[in-house]
């Protein structure tokens, strides 16, 4: 229709998304459309190139929503499709380009009976993209050859477009904050720890935890040194608590966590997980580190998403989390 719709609000274009520009036809599927039967015989009869297709999913069951899935994988040559989102806009970058476009968009900011989509994208994929991991290190006074890790990840997802900007700053602003603060509490003379601690700010974890795979496998310190790794994500809050992912892993370090918290108050709920390959500290547990990875909980629901700025994090629990993290390292 004649309604503009704004970048990161209204809508978002997916990562892998090509370069198209161009005004297109739209059609309509729905949950009336995913009868196997009579959606191949309707559109088989027309000729989907060269269009973009509406996606409503909104009141399909089970097996519609199967067929729903199948065409969006497969969109009978579509040149792409649109798919309808209730709530929020979530967007992740991609290590490919896709055949074909998506775009998802706010039901409220769909226009009702909309016949043609005016689009520009612009696509340019680089490949091998080199970027860094950054790392220090504060030599320990008793077992300099024994490690603590303390890692982060400082990359976000940037920009979609101009004009959209992504700010990051729960995810993962506020880990490499906590990150920060640690090196800054050990750096002092007086707090010298028994054992080396090494900090690392890890690099492309959006795009899939690219970075601390790359030092496992090209490790600057021996990963049979390392007593324990902590990584931290999503900082940002802590009003209902903190999620230990590996707690029920390593079930004697979550204890003393744990015990901690009980004596000092500092945390209202500590939860445990098991393995999960959700950040920085998958591919070291992986390869045998005794590895936490703890977030947040409560607070700001951006994720991902244009919303996640530093004036909405509460930031309540970010410096008794501190003081619970370093007392439990000082008992390692």
């Amino acid at each position: 229709g004649s309604k503009k719709l704004i970048p990161g609000k209204d809508f978002i274009v997916r990562g892998d998304a090509p370069s198209v520009k161009g005004v297109f036809s739209v059609i309509t599927i729905n949950k009336n459309s995913f009868d196997r039967k009579k959606f191949m015989k309707k559109f088989s009869k027309l000729n989907l190139k060269d269009k973009f297709v509406i996606a409503d999913s909104a009141g399909a069951n089970e097996e519609q929503k199967k067929f729903f899935i199948e065409f969006l994988l497969h969109p009978q040559g579509a040149m792409g499709i649109i798919m309808i989102k209730e709530e929020k806009l979530t967007w992740t970058v991609k290590k490919s380009v896709a055949d074909f476009a998506v775009i998802e968009i706010l039901r409220k900011s769909l226009p009702e009976k909309a016949e043609k989509i005016n689009i520009d994208i612009k696509n340019k994929f680089i490949a091998n993209y080199e970027t860094q991991n950054i790392i220090g290190m504060i030599k320990g006074k008793i077992q300099p050859d024994t490690f603590l890790f303390f890692t982060a990840h400082y990359d976000h997802l940037g920009r979609m477009g101009a004009d959209t900007y992504f700010p990051g700053a729960n995810d993962n602003a506020s880990g490499v904050a906590m990150l920060l603060n640690l090196a800054k509490y050990y750096s002092n003379p007086e707090r010298t720890p028994n054992y080396s601690m090494t900090f690392i700010a890890f690099a492309s974890e959006e795009a899939g935890l690219v970075g601390s795979k790359y030092y496992t496998e090209h490790p600057l310190i021996d990963l049979s040194k390392i007593k324990f790794l902590m990584n931290v994500d999503l900082m940002g809050s802590g009003d209902e608590g903190i999620t230990v992912v590996n707690g029920s892993v390593f079930e004697k370090e979550f204890k003393r966590l744990t015990d901690i918290n009980e004596q000092k108050h500092y945390l209202p709920k500590i939860n445990t997980r098991g393995k999960a390959a959700n950040s920085d500290h998958y591919y070291f547990s992986e390869k045998g580190v005794p590895s936490f990875f703890i977030y947040t909980m409560g607070g700001s629901k951006a994720y991902h998403d244009i919303y996640d700025k530093a004036d909405a994090l509460t930031l309540s629990k970010f410096e008794d989390l501190f003081r619970l993290i370093v007392e439990f390292e000082n008992g390692e």
